[in-house]
């Protein structure tokens, strides 16, 4: 092991370049969260598997299942995967001297399973599942390696800045694709298309966008001498499996760590779940059509870019702690808002959908760039794939919360009520968590403002 960490470049200027470039890289993979998982990919596999069913269903691994059930399946699989795979490929990251390669390995390969949705006709219902498993991993494995140059590029007290930074161009860049999308779909006849073939079209520029935009963080970012000597443990692979049991008994000893992840896990589970249940409840609870709940989504999105750069700044004022809890007693606000929202007020509808927007990237932004602080020296990746599979591995909570309560009580309105429950109880453990001394027990030092 080296006695040196990996630090951000001395010159202002050569850093704020490559802080730059970084950016770029959230601008260029937001349209695969947007355009595919949140849009478009649901109702087209969906459709596909219909038409591929058998006595009304379809295969899916040892199971039959209901067309209907085979998108959640998929997206099930590629969560599973990546609980598995993230971790190991954190642990790769941090010992390779090829960092930059290694995010444009992973980047190219989501992106170019991403384009190939666009031979998903007829009832390929297997190739399109097959597909956006693959993508969704790769989409998952640059993320871990993307977050983990954080720390890298920027000093502690720059971090609140850049991290809220990067994730307002991924809004910014995941609404202006979605808009030319949405077009698309909306007037695929006056394009000389039918629904299919531009849905098969907005899939496909979802992945080129991906992929062009890719190139900018490529040419900017830098690769830096590992903190790990992966020669003294043989092959990069082997060593990233024997380093993850190391990381995993380690991660026990550094208690604000843990109890930053768990507070973590609470909070943005009620943020995902409110995420994924605000069209159904739109549609269902309060009786809109597809015209205002694409409307909805198009102002989360912009409203998030703003919201991104407002709490980060807040954020250099008043610490990140203090900002990501204030942000949580807006989501309690807003959850309780939507229990009395009228059904069919699109003007209050809107309203809450701006709210959301607010807190969302900033919330979502000033927890990447806390968490940096907790990480040991040259161990970002490590740490930020397990930072990924507390996200995206235990996902499943709130949206077991939602399904629990519409069971019980057959109300929308309580089951987004429910997710209050998230909120207060992540808010009250990051209250709890000493940033400071957590940053001291890793070995980093903490900035003035946390």
């Amino acid at each position: 092991m080296t006695d040196v960490r990996p630090q951000p470049l001395s010159d202002p200027t050569a850093r704020r370049r490559e802080q730059r470039g970084w950016y770029w890289y959230d601008w260029a993979n937001s349209t695969f969260s947007t355009t595919v998982v949140t849009v478009i990919l649901g109702p087209y596999l969906t459709s596909v598997a219909k038409s591929g069913a058998v006595d009304g269903s379809v295969q899916f691994l040892w199971f039959d299942l209901d067309p209907k059930a085979y998108f959640p399946a998929c997206v099930t699989v590629s969560v599973l995967l990546q609980i598995f795979v993230l971790p190991v490929v954190g642990a790769m990251a941090d010992r390779s001297a090829h960092k930059r390669e290694l995010l444009a390995g992973f980047a190219y390969a989501g992106a170019t399973a991403t384009m190939l949705l666009i031979f998903v006709t007829g009832g390929d219902y297997r190739l399109g599942g097959a597909l956006f498993i693959f993508a969704n991993l790769m989409f998952g494995c640059a993320i871990v390696v993307y977050n983990s140059f954080l720390p890298d590029i920027a000093e502690p007290d720059e971090r609140d800045r850049v991290s809220s930074r990067g994730w307002a161009m991924g809004y910014a860049g995941g609404a202006l694709l979605l808009v030319f999308n949405l077009v698309l779909v909306l007037f695929a006849e006056d394009f000389g298309l039918t629904d299919r073939q531009a849905a098969r079209w907005c899939l496909f520029s979802a992945g080129l966008w991906w992929a062009v935009f890719t190139v900018i963080p490529m040419l900017r970012l830098v690769n830096r001498k590992p903190y790990h000597v992966v020669a003294a443990e043989g092959w990069v692979v082997t060593a990233g499996f024997r380093q993850l049991g190391r990381t995993l008994r380690e991660l026990v000893g550094f208690k604000v760590t843990v109890l930053f992840l768990v507070a973590y896990l609470l909070y943005n589970d009620g943020i995902q779940a409110a995420i994924a249940f605000a069209a159904t409840f739109g549609s269902e609870e309060l009786g809109f059509g597809d015209e205002v709940l694409i409307g909805a989504i198009l102002l989360v999105q912009v409203v998030a870019f703003f919201g991104a750069l407002a709490l980060g700044r807040l954020a250099a004022r008043r610490g990140a702690k203090a900002t990501v809890l204030g942000a949580l007693v807006v989501w309690s606000v807003v959850v309780a808002y939507a229990f009395v929202i009228p059904a069919g007020n699109a003007p209050l509808f809107f309203l809450l959908a701006a709210a959301i927007g607010f807190v969302l990237g900033g919330s979502q932004a000033l927890s990447r760039s806390l968490f940096s602080h907790l990480i040991p020296g040259g161990r970002e990746a490590e740490y930020y794939a397990v930072y990924e599979v507390s996200d995206r591995g235990t996902s499943f909570i709130g949206s077991l919360m939602i399904t629990i309560v519409l069971q019980t009580t057959g109300s929308y309105r309580l089951a987004i009520l429910a997710l209050v429950v998230f909120f207060v109880a992540g808010g009250l453990l990051l209250s709890r968590v000493d940033f400071r001394r957590g940053a001291l027990a890793v070995g980093n030092q903490a900035p003035e403002i946390i």
